[in-house]
This record gives C-alpha cells, structure tokens and sequence, in this order.
C-alpha cells in the first residue's frame, strides 16, 4: 500500500472508473498482448483482483467517493488509501489520508486541489437529479451524449477533454481528475464488427477500444507528477449461471480490476 500522506498535496490524483469491466476480461487481454496502452503502465503483476462495495453503478460510487475502493479479496483488514474523519474505522492506519468532509472530493478540494469530473453512464448525465448527484460534488464536470453509452468515440471524446483540463491547469495547481469510462457498458456490440448483440467477446473489443485512446493521456499526465487509481465500479454477466447484466450479486459483478502506481514524469 502507497503512503498517501506522501502524495497528497505534492501530486496529482487521477480516478479512473472503468464502467462495468470484468476482472477475467481486464486479465486475458492483459496477458494475451491486446491492451498495450494500459501494460505500459500497469504494475508488473497486472491488474489486482478485488471486490466491489457495490453491484451497479450508483452504489459503487457513492463507497467510492466516501474513501471505500475497491476491497482486496483475501481475508482480513484491509486499510484504504482514503478516509474521512469518523469514529471507530479500522481501516484507516498511518499510510492512509484521512480527509475532512462527507466525501474525498470535498476533501481534496478544501486542501487545495482543483476537483474535476468527466461524465460517462447515466448517472453522470446531468439531465435530472439524479444524474446530477456525482457531478455535483465536482468544481468543474463535464458530459454530453459524444461522452455516452451510445457513442462509439465516447473514451476519444473523454480523453480529449481531459487533455485540454491538464494542459490548461497551472503547475503549481494540484488536480483530482476523475473519469467514468462508458464503453464497456451496454450497448458495446458495435465495437465488434458483424455482432449485433453484447456479448463477453464485444465486451473485450470495448476494452481493446478504450486502451487505444490511452496513449495520449498518458502523455499528458507526463507533464505533472501523478497518482492513478484504476479500477472497475462493478462486472457484469453474459449469460452466465442464467444471469444478464448487474446489480445482481453473482461473482462476475463483485470481483473487478484493480490498480494504482505513480505515473512516472517525463517517460514515455
């Protein structure tokens, strides 16, 4: 585990959710060569096997944003890279950064940082209030249907916009940069040529997709030093034991992808 107490103020933070990624998928196109973009920057040991606190979208976030990652899957007490203040954790120890508030955003923003959201699924959209819970929380938010579950350029579309909020933030001006990924969520068939219906194997050509629009933020991040937390919200089924979608408690919903490292400055 990271020291965040080491981190926090002298770095940037990036928050990567990858919208209902499975932990297999994520693992076999890692080992099979297909997602290059995220090998050249995972640790050595791949994605991390965890769980999630919650089986769709909405509850995964609101643990997320309240200091609750994702949970490593061996039995025991696992202390968390975030808190905030209140009595009687036992996951918080000397490594973790306990923030003021009732969520890390407005934690991070009372000590300085710039928090800046970046849209994807449904309950990003700020189309009503509940769309507008998350990006509420956020200084600066962004989303459009270009950023959506419906748009085959949607991760472009976001990257883009994420290049343009590093490139015009000060040095001197330390960023929490959150992104919800969308196009692994339903409907990912038209990543596929010929499917006209999801299935696991339109799911890994949405991965294959999102990986190779992320080049270029990594480059952009180069340019600031950098904390990254990448992870899914939650999995979701094909199928599987007569199971289709999430919220659902089936081990391919609870068990996600999990990763965090510092982005080294300047290498590409």
């Amino acid at each position: 585990m990271i020291d965040l107490n080491q981190i926090v103020g002298t770095h940037d933070i990036l928050f990567i959710t990858f919208d209902t990624l499975r932990y297999d998928v994520a693992q076999e196109l890692l080992t099979q060569g297909r997602t290059p973009n995220l090998a050249a920057v995972l640790p050595k040991s791949g994605w991390e096997e965890r769980h999630s606190p919650g089986n769709f979208t909405y509850a995964a976030h609101h643990a997320f944003f309240a200091g609750f990652l994702p949970t490593p899957i061996a039995p025991g007490i696992h202390p968390r890279l975030f808190a905030l203040g209140f009595e009687g954790s036992t996951t918080t120890n000397n490594l973790t950064y306990v923030l003021d508030g009732s969520n890390i955003v407005d934690g991070l923003a009372a000590i300085g940082y710039h928090t800046v959201c970046i849209g994807g699924v449904g309950f990003f959209n700020k189309l009503n209030p509940l769309g507008s819970v998350f990006p509420a929380l956020f200084a600066e938010s962004y989303w459009s249907h270009e950023l959506g579950v419906t748009n085959p350029n949607s991760t472009e579309n976001q990257v883009a916009i994420a290049q343009q909020i590093i490139a015009k933030t000060p040095a001197n001006q330390r960023l929490f940069l959150f992104i919800n990924i969308s196009a692994l969520h339903q409907p990912n068939y038209f990543y596929l040529p010929g499917a006209t219906t999801d299935t696991i194997e339109s799911h890994a050509a949405a991965l294959e997709y999102i990986d190779s629009q992320l080049s270029k933020l990594w480059e952009a991040l180069r340019q600031r030093p950098t904390f990254c937390i990448l992870c899914s919200d939650h999995g979701t089924t094909y199928g599987e034991d007569g199971y289709t979608g999430h919220r659902l408690s089936h081990p391919l919903v609870w068990t996600i992808p999990y990763a965090e490292f510092l982005l080294e400055t300047g290498k590409m």
